[in-house]
């Protein structure tokens, strides 16, 4: 039903002037409420809320029913809208606690270095955030109604907006029914003929996985993200109406023909036949120019319970369409006049869109989009359910304007009404999915009971939220599992395109190792994803070979889930009933391996790195020809599965200070200069070119635009500037521009420099290091270069020499400690320490080491040859305030102190140890050349003054075979990337 028209402030104020002068205020006692209520409706038509107090008790061993709690009076109170959670409810979280969530990670459990935090009152659960209070099963709430006499002829719902999960209500002692959609309001018609005065709503609501498994680790419930909470959010209250009334109101809109086809649904519980009047009128009302449709009526007669009228309502020539540029909207008004005192009206908020696919691009309107997205996996720490109010909404679609983005996925869950409606005013285009993750425990097509709710569930979400402009895409869900998902869930496509070709169907969002399922109108595949650099990175990849075989529009699936370390800072921001245990664990740890003070540096370094991830992996989806677009995960944090600090904002969408809106947008919006670059270390022999391109996916020509360019160094001078040819670019599509040529042979000493493209108002830069293709021999004759940590080095130290300890290929402690470039994938617990383990490095670039190479205080691109699948050094028995010239960041669950380079006064001499290699290949290495040449030439100079004295034995210890200490999960499950593909 459609009863979200009920007049909203909001919806007032954006109503035709005329209706809104007819308005008067009712006051019903004794719920003291007030209610706007048009004067073309029946005054009996009302909503009445029911927030506040309620009375409330836990059913432990859900015996309520049996023992008749529904004619108790329950003995504790709750407020509502709520959940038990937000209310203190429940048990406090211990190690007996039985979670929904997945965890393929045990060692907190066992190893003894986590044992303190594994104590009462001190408990901090590292894989997700944790509550104050946990409780699965069935509770019950209560509360006194009072029913006016005026209510004698109407129909009187109660409306539960965002009940988690299954509801069953009685009124009195009488049982109403039960429901249990995870997406949608519950909705029970009261009694026929209840008699007036006072009477007693009692809701059980039960939130445990039975024999409807939609998937533990589904975002709708689990643990992980919004957690499985016990309670009801959102609207709360009674609703009256006529017995005579609209049940659904369902706009298809035709943008070719300007017209809308309007579906009425009737339905009549007086029992006899009646005769009305159905009107329509629509009216424009966000946008600068107002646009009021021509109303139609028509007469119907109803002989039946129930009768379905089918209207087309002309949109006249001032339509105005729905995009992410000029998201106009539309409010429907839907009457219903019988002339004898039985009335109806619903408000219908739609747009004039059409979303569709034309070959490998979606097309709104007859335009090629490129989603820019984020996935939305239903993390709301401060209440730990969705909120359901749009100001929320608004502020999050907002935040992902700013960041360039149009598009959001919403991972195994559905929204509540008000994304939809925020959505829709923020030209948001949303793919939404049922409350499906059936691949842990779970499975689809194979006759259980979750393959009829995906599709009453489908149902009931396109009834509810179907007329949205921004509800463009849908799938089943995230990531299936069952011999026959491909059959069954092809199935699903195929019905819902046949039945509502409002948005575009897939059959769900996978990985790489999930079968293709024919049929599907678009693809949300995690194929066009990552990044080339097991080789010397560039920007002329792009992901052509992935979609090149399929002839469907291609999302990537889950783009990015480049790490970051945490952001302690946020801890104190956690002041509803979750906490950030996890992070004061993390915290804690790194404070007792003697990092504690590096913690901000760690974030902003490891935060650079995660930026230039994005920054390569988006450039290279946008530079994909015929590329549908991508979904991150995602532009904020995800709480769950190990902590997963894949975003460039926090879970509370605020910005961690190392990458601002208008710096992310550069490389991510509708229109984006891009290069094509061969690498991005050069020699300054060499003649550096590059290939322009635009991606333009904005709305408008750009007529006669001149592209521009300049090459400037780190201080701002211009090494070299131009333009390319002038000229129109057209929207829709990746259009070359020309190539930027500059030679570098004026370039003598290393340095940084910028290139930057300036189209229009667009820019876009990339930085690129260029060192001197001749160097002076470095001078070692009072250096020993070493290449083992053995009884001659360590004699010479102690005669007071200098050693360049060159270990790479050596190391034994830290063998096991996997440095790639790139930074951790999603997290190393919840991926079972896959590699890579480290987030970047850190280090000071006013350190006299790095006097002759140019670096930032963070890893960049000239540092992949040096970094690389270089082996890192475990530091944990240096001296306490020991920092190393280059530090590797380790992941946060080990916090192991990790070296790369470190220098120390050792006996009478002096040593640098490092364990990259530096001396192999140097022909074609020109960073690790200059790095070499660099750190020679410290050691050379009167700055080589280590601070720190170090016994050799703790040096020759790195490089000593010893058994170490290893990690173990101790669990054998594990996620579905690191399941081998089926042959």
């Amino acid at each position: 039903m459609i009863w979200r028209k009920n007049l909203s402030d909001f919806y007032i104020k954006n109503l035709p002037a005329a209706m809104k002068r007819n308005t008067r205020i009712i006051l019903l006692v004794p719920l003291v409420i007030l209610f706007v209520i048009p004067d073309n409706k029946d005054p009996g038509d009302e909503f009445v809320p029911l927030e506040g107090a309620w009375r409330f008790a836990i059913d432990t061993s859900a015996t309520g029913e049996s023992e008749k709690w529904f004619g108790r009076v329950l003995p504790e109170t709750i407020r509502l809208p709520g959940s038990m959670l937000t209310n203190g409810k429940g048990f406090v979280p211990d190690l007996e606690t039985k979670w929904t969530g997945s965890i393929y990670d045990s060692s907190w459990f066992r190893h003894p270095r986590m044992a303190k935090y594994r104590r009462p009152g001190n408990m901090k659960f590292p894989f997700w955030l944790t509550p104050d209070h946990y409780y699965v099963g069935q509770a019950w709430y209560q509360k006194d109604i009072f029913i006016p006499a005026a209510w004698k002829r109407k129909r009187i719902i109660l409306y539960l907006e965002r009940p988690h999960w299954e509801t069953t209500v009685w009124l009195d002692t009488t049982r109403i029914g039960m429901q249990n959609s995870l997406s949608t309001p519950h909705e029970y018609e009261l009694p026929d003929k209840l008699s007036p005065g006072r009477h007693t709503i009692t809701v059980r609501v039960d939130n445990r996985i039975r024999d409807i498994n939609v998937g533990p680790d589904s975002h709708s419930l689990t643990d992980h993200t919004q957690g499985n909470w016990n309670g009801l959010a959102g609207k709360i209250g009674l609703k009256t109406g006529s017995k005579i009334f609209i049940d659904d109101v369902k706009v298809f809109p035709d943008v070719q023909v300007k017209t809308v086809k309007v579906l009425v649904s009737l339905k009549n519980e007086t029992g006899k036949p009646v005769k009305g009047c159905l009107s329509l009128s629509a009216v424009s009302f966000n946008s600068d120019n107002k646009h009021t449709v021509e109303p139609l009526q028509q007469m119907v007669t109803m002989d039946r319970h129930e009768k379905l009228v089918e209207i087309i309502l002309p949109m006249g020539t001032d339509m105005q369409l729905w995009d992410e540029f000029n998201p106009a909207l539309y409010m429907l008004k839907t009457e219903w006049n019988s002339g004898r005192g039985f009335s109806d009206v619903r408000y219908v908020q739609f747009g004039m869109r059409e979303f569709k696919t034309r070959d490998t691009r979606f097309q709104i309107n007859g335009r090629n989009v490129f989603l820019r997205g984020t996935v939305e996996c239903a993390a709301f720490p401060r209440t730990g359910y969705p909120p359901c109010d749009k100001e929320s909404w608004a502020g999050i679609f907002k935040i992902c304007r700013l960041y360039g983005l149009n598009h959001m996925r919403f991972h195994s869950w559905c929204p509540p009404e008000a994304a939809f409606t925020a959505a829709d005013e923020a030209g948001i285009y949303l793919q939404v999915e049922g409350p499906f993750w059936t691949n842990h425990g779970t499975a689809v097509g194979a006759g259980k009971p979750v393959d009829k709710y995906i599709y009453d569930e489908s149902e009931r979400i396109v009834d509810a939220y179907g007329n949205h402009p921004s509800f463009c895409m849908m799938a089943y869900g995230n990531e299936p599992a069952g011999r026959n998902q491909v059959q069954f869930l092809g199935e699903f496509v195929s019905y819902w395109k046949t039945k509502d070709n409002r948005r575009i169907y897939t059959h769900a969002s996978v990985g790489k190792r999930w079968p293709h399922v024919p049929g599907n109108e678009f693809i949300v595949r995690a194929g066009a994803r990552g990044l080339p650099w097991d080789e010397r990175p560039q920007s002329l990849f792009d992901y052509s070979g992935v979609i090149d075989r399929y002839s469907s529009p291609y999302v990537a699936h889950e783009m990015g889930q480049h790490c970051a370390f945490p952001d302690f800072r946020e801890i104190e921001k956690y002041n509803g009933p979750y906490h950030a245990r996890n992070f004061e664990l993390f915290r804690e740890d790194l404070t007792d391996h003697q990092m504690g003070g590096q913690a901000e540096d760690f974030l902003m370094a490891s935060g650079k790195l995660q930026v230039l991830c994005y920054k390569s992996e988006i450039e290279a989806s946008l530079r994909t020809p015929g590329n549908g677009g991508f979904q991150l995960l995602s532009l904020n944090d995800f709480p769950g599965q190990g902590t997963a600090l894949v975003g460039v904002l926090d879970v509370f969408w605020d910005e961690k200070d190392y990458v601002h809106a208008d710096e992310f947008r550069r490389f991510c919006d509708a229109i984006v200069p891009l290069a094509r670059i061969p690498r991005f270390v050069y020699m300054n022999f060499e003649i550096f070119r590059a290939a322009v391109e635009v991606a333009h996916f904005g709305d408008q020509k750009l007529e006669h635009v001149t592209p521009r360019w300049k090459v400037t160094r780190s201080d701002g001078s211009v090494i070299s500037e131009g333009s390319l040819a002038a000229g129109d670019i057209n929207p829709g599509s990746l259009v070359p521009v020309g190539e930027v040529v500059v030679s570098l042979s004026g370039l003598i000493r290393a340095e940084k420099i910028n290139l930057e493209i300036m189209v229009g108002d667009r820019a876009n830069d990339w930085d690129i290091w260029v060192y001197p293709a001749i160097l002076p021999v470095p001078d070692t004759s009072d250096i020993y270069i070493a290449r083992q940590a053995d009884d001659a080095t360590g004699e010479i130290l102690q005669k007071g020499g200098m050693v360049f300890l060159h270990g790479a290929g050596k190391v034994e402690y830290g063998r096991k400690v996997v440095q790639y470039f790139r930074p951790v994938f999603w997290n190393t617990s919840w991926f079972k320490m896959r590699p890579p383990h480290t987030t970047g490095i850190l280090c000071d670039p006013d350190h006299p080491a790095f006097t002759d190479f140019p670096t930032d205080y963070h890893s960049d691109l000239q540092w992949w040859e040096i970094l690389h699948k270089q082996q890192v050094m475990i530091m944990d028995s240096f001296p306490a305030g020991f920092k190393p010239i280059v530090q590797p960041i380790d992941t946060w669950f080990l916090n192991r102190r990790l070296g790369l380079i470190f220098e120390a006064r050792v006996g009478k001499g002096k040593i640098i140890v490092c364990s990259a290699d530096l001396l192999s290949g140097i022909s074609n290495r020109p960073a690790a050349r200059q790095l070499y040449y660099s750190l020679i030439n410290y050691m050379n100079s009167e700055k080589f003054m280590p601070e720190h004295e170090v016994d050799y034995a703790v040096i020759r210890d790195i490089f000593t075979d010893k058994s170490w200490p290893d990690w173990n999960s101790y669990a054998k499950d594990s996620p579905d990337d690191l399941i081998p593909e089926k042959k």
